[in-house]
């Protein structure tokens, strides 16, 4: 499955970032499943944060929105791994664990 062995690392890296934020210092827990049908891998990170996750809007760029100038940054400090994991994904989402906590899951196919 190396044809998505770049996707795959990203992802994996955007959903750990994620629950890192989301519940600092806290224990997490990576499951990844080959799948058969249709063939990929399924990523899941767990932390126990009950918040959900929630992608930034996306928008057009521009010259003028992509400016590196200090007193305007155009990523605005980040914030923008759901939707890169969102556009690699073949499905992606998140699943609550009452009383807490959260799986939040990505589908890459090859």
């Amino acid at each position: 499955m190396t044809d998505i062995l770049d996707n795959a690392l990203i992802v994996a890296s955007e959903l750990l970032a994620n629950a890192v934020e989301a519940a600092p210092g806290a224990e997490l827990r990576l499951h990844l499943r080959h799948v058969q049908n249709p063939r990929g891998i399924l990523f899941r990170v767990w932390d126990p944060s009950p918040r959900a996750p929630l992608p930034r809007a996306t928008a057009a760029l521009t010259l003028t929105s992509i400016d590196a100038a200090p007193e305007d940054a155009w990523d605005h400090g980040g914030g923008w791994g759901l939707p890169i994991v969102q556009s690699l994904s073949t499905a992606c989402g998140h699943t609550p664990t009452p009383p807490k906590g959260k799986w939040v899951w990505s589908h890459l196919t090859s």
